[in-house]
C-alpha cells in the first residue's frame, strides 16, 4: 500500500511539473505575442494565453497528422480573441503557429530515440521559448504594432513560405509506415526544414517590428507637416500685425486727412477695408484640441484658397485617448477626400462636424458629389496604385481602436461617419 501512494505521489508530482512547464511556456510566448496583436479583452486575453499554452504542449512528429488537426482551432481562437485589420491578424497567426510547431516539431522529432526523451524535450520548450523572448523583448513595443493594409498583405505573403515548408515537412509522410524511404528522407529534410522554418518566423517579427517603427515615424512625419503648416499660419499673421503696426501712423494720418476734409464716407471705407485686414482677425481657433485645431485650420485654409466653404462645428477637447497620428490620419484623410470630392461638383460646401459625448468619439464628414460612387469606394484617378488608401487608413484606425467607419451616399451626397469609443482607444 505505501509504495502504491509512494508512486501516485511520484507520478502527480510529475504531471503537476509538466503542467506547471507548459504554463510558463504559454505564457513566455503570450508575452512575445502580445506586443504584435491587438486583444480583446481580458477575457480573450485568457483564452488566446490558454491557446499557447495547449499549442506549445501538443507532441508533433515528422509525418504526424497533428499539426494539421491543430491548425483549424488556432486560427479560429486567435481570430476570436483578437480584433483589427485581418489580414494582420492572419499574418500574426500564421507566424506564431509556425514558430510554436516548428519548435515542438524539432524537439519531439529528433529527441524522440535519446534516453529520457520524454523529460528532456519538456525542459527544453521553456528553454528555447525564454530565450526567443529575451531575445526579441529589447525591441518590443509597449502598444500593439500598426502597420497599413499594403505591408500587411507583403508579411502575409512572407509568413505564407515559411507555413508551407513547415506543413509540407511535417506532413510528407503521413503515411511513413508505409514507405520508410519516405520518411528517412523527410527525416533529412526536417533537419534543414524545421530550423530554417524557426529562424524565418523570428526574423519576420523582427520585420514587423522595423516596419511598424516606419509606419509611426511616417505618421510623425504628416503630423509634423500639419502643424508645420499651422504654425506658419500663425508666423504670417504675426508678421501682418507687425505690419500693421509700422503702418498704424501713416493709417491715422490718412483717416484724420479725409475727416479734416469732410469726406466721412471715404473714412468710413478706409477704415472697413483696414477692419479687414488678417491682422485683426486674430488667430483662428476651431477647436481646444491642440493636434484636430491644427489638421482643421490648415485644411480650412486649403479649402478657401481652392474656392471651397468650409462648414466646421468641431467640439474636440484637448485631452483626448486617441494617438495623436490617428486624429491626424483619419480628420486629414477625411477631408482631403471631400475636398477633392467638392472640387469638382457644383455644391462646393465642406460639413465637418465632431465631438466626443458619451463616451464615443463621433467624426462626420459630408461633401457634395458629381459623378457615381464605384463599387467598393475605389478610388477614380488614373493611377489607383498611389490613391484609393484614405478611407482603408481610416477604416483600420477605427477598427483597431474598437470603433466603427460607415459611409453613405444620398441625394447627390456623400457622408463619412466614424465613431470610436474613446475609454479603448489608443489602448
Amino acid at each position: 500500500m505505501g509504495e502504491r501512494f509512494l508512486e501516485w505521489i511520484t507520478q502527480l508530482v510529475s504531471n503537476g511539473a509538466w503542467v506547471a512547464l507548459i504554463l510558463f511556456n504559454g505564457r513566455l510566448i503570450y508575452r512575445l505575442a502580445c506586443p504584435f496583436l491587438s486583444i480583446r479583452g481580458k477575457g480573450m486575453g485568457a483564452l488566446l494565453y490558454l491557446l499557447f499554452v495547449g499549442s506549445s504542449g501538443m507532441v508533433i512528429w515528422v509525418g504526424d497528422p497533428n499539426l494539421l488537426y491543430t491548425l483549424p482551432f488556432f486560427l479560429a481562437a486567435f481570430f476570436l480573441c483578437t480584433r483589427g485589420d485581418r489580414i494582420g491578424r492572419l499574418t500574426m497567426c500564421l507566424i506564431f503557429f509556425c514558430l510554436v510547431m516548428s519548435v515542438c516539431a524539432m524537439l519531439d522529432t529528433y529527441l524522440q530515440y535519446v534516453q529520457g526523451y520524454d523529460v528532456l524535450t519538456r525542459l527544453l520548450r521553456p528553454v528555447v521559448f525564454g530565450g526567443l523572448y529575451l531575445a526579441l523583448r529589447p525591441q518590443l513595443p509597449a502598444a500593439p504594432v500598426v502597420l497599413s493594409a499594403g505591408l500587411w498583405r507583403l508579411m502575409l505573403g512572407l509568413a505564407a513560405m515559411p507555413f508551407c515548408a513547415l506543413a509540407a515537412v511535417v506532413l510528407l509522410t503521413y503515411t511513413k509506415y508505409d514507405s520508410p524511404a519516405a520518411y528517412a528522407q523527410a527525416m533529412n529534410l526536417g533537419m534543414v526544414v524545421l530550423p530554417f522554418v524557426l529562424l524565418t518566423s523570428v526574423l519576420l517579427l523582427r520585420a514587423v517590428l522595423v516596419l511598424a517603427d516606419h509606419e509611426k515615424l511616417e505618421q510623425a512625419s504628416r503630423l509634423a507637416s500639419v502643424r508645420e503648416v499651422y504654425y506658419q499660419g500663425l508666423q504670417r499673421q504675426a508678421q501682418q500685425v507687425r505690419t500693421l503696426r509700422h503702418d498704424l501712423r501713416n493709417h491715422m494720418t490718412v483717416i484724420r486727412a479725409r475727416l479734416e476734409q469732410g469726406d466721412t464716407d471715404g473714412a468710413l471705407y478706409y477704415l472697413d477695408a483696414l477692419s479687414e485686414s488678417p491682422a485683426l482677425q486674430g488667430a483662428q481657433r476651431i477647436c481646444a484640441n491642440e493636434v484636430a485645431n491644427a489638421v482643421l485650420v490648415s485644411k480650412s485654409e486649403a479649402m478657401r484658397q481652392a474656392g471651397l466653404i468650409p462648414d466646421f462645428a468641431v467640439t474636440l477637447p484637448e485631452p483626448l485617448p486617441l494617438f495623436d497620428t490617428d486624429l491626424c490620419a483619419m480628420l486629414g484623410n477625411a477631408l482631403d477626400n471631400a475636398m477633392e470630392a467638392a472640387a469638382q461638383a457644383g455644391d462646393k460646401t465642406v460639413i465637418v462636424r465632431c465631438k466626443v459625448q458619451k463616451g464615443l468619439f463621433m467624426l462626420r464628414v459630408e461633401n457634395a458629389l458629381d459623378r457615381e460612387v464605384l463599387p467598393g469606394l475605389s478610388t477614380t484617378k488614373e493611377d489607383p496604385s498611389a490613391h484609393g488608401l484614405g478611407l482603408p487608413s481610416m477604416r483600420e484606425i477605427a477598427s483597431r481602436n474598437g470603433g466603427t467607419l460607415e459611409t453613405s451616399v444620398q441625394d447627390g451626397k456623400f457622408a463619412l461617419l466614424i465613431c470610436i469609443p474613446v475609454a479603448k482607444a489608443g489602448q
